[in-house]
């Protein structure tokens, strides 16, 4: 994925999945999930074990075949173990997101591939809040 498909993805998808979210401070999704907030995007948290509770506002989801909307991005905050069972949920669904990103350090390729293969763009091994910094708000 290159830097100007990855913008256009920022300024164009505005409504993320965040899959992972964490209601504890220090986590890495708590604070992308605050800076996109803060920066204009629509964010529901999914975590099966907050589900129904509240990160930063807003309403928790158990899966992504809960949210009653359509979503442009699925950011995944989870190992890369979990990305080939999130892939088929998403392929599941009724609306497909548009966009799968995978957070720093997080890649699988026979579900990126998978995902790609269904019409998704996949960004990997990026963070969302770090390339919005940088190419949105620089």
């Amino acid at each position: 994925m290159n830097e100007t498909e990855v913008r256009s993805i920022l300024q164009t998808k505005h409504v993320i999945a965040l899959v992972g979210a964490s209601p504890n401070e220090d986590r890495p999704s708590f604070g992308v999930m605050k800076y996109l907030l803060e920066h204009g995007y629509k964010v529901i948290p999914v975590n099966p074990g907050q589900a129904g509770k509240q990160i930063l506002g807003q309403t928790v989801y158990a899966s992504l075949s809960d949210i009653p909307e359509k979503i442009d991005i699925v950011d995944v905050f989870r190992a890369s173990n979990a990305v080939p069972a999130i892939v088929d949920e998403i392929l599941a669904l009724k609306t497909q997101p548009d966009v799968l990103w995978l957070q720093l350090e997080i890649s699988h390729e026979e579900a990126e591939a998978k995902a790609r293969a269904a019409g998704m763009q996949v960004v990997t091994n990026m963070c969302t809040k770090q390339q919005h910094q940088r190419l949105i708000t620089a």
